[in-house]
């Protein structure tokens, strides 16, 4: 298994994350209901920003917390959610790559569901 080198291959690893995250019924509804994604507007958007992340290609412009900051605003961002998308980013990534930048994707991930939801906690407050 080769580790995450290229755009392509971040593709294939959001298209394989988000084909899990649709299929849970327990997180799609945020993806489907809440939010009503549009998936072959979304997937570059999130290829662009693990790209600038993983592979320093820079490009990403929007603010991430904002986004889900807003997104709870519609709906609940709980510990559980994130977990749930934890564990089907670091299996997406587990079953389709190895090696150092995919180690870093998971560990940024679970860097930014971290932050995420200390932001939802204080907004709470």
């Amino acid at each position: 298994m080769n580790d995450i080198q290229t755009q392509e291959d971040l593709f294939l690893l959001v298209d394989e994350f988000y084909k899990k995250l649709l299929s849970d019924d327990a997180i799609s509804y945020i993806f489907t209901d809440v939010v009503k994604i549009k998936l072959e507007e979304h997937l570059p958007i999130l290829v662009t920003f693990w790209s600038q992340g993983i592979l320093g290609t820079g490009g990403y412009t929007k603010n991430l917390t904002r986004i889900h900051l807003e997104v709870n605003e519609k709906e609940y961002l709980s510990p559980e959610l994130f977990s749930i998308w934890l564990n089907h980013f670091y299996n997406s990534v587990d079953e389709n790559f190895k090696g150092e930048k995919a180690e870093r994707i998971k560990t940024q991930a679970l860097s930014i569901a971290t932050v995420m939801q200390i932001k939802i906690a204080q907004k709470k407050n």
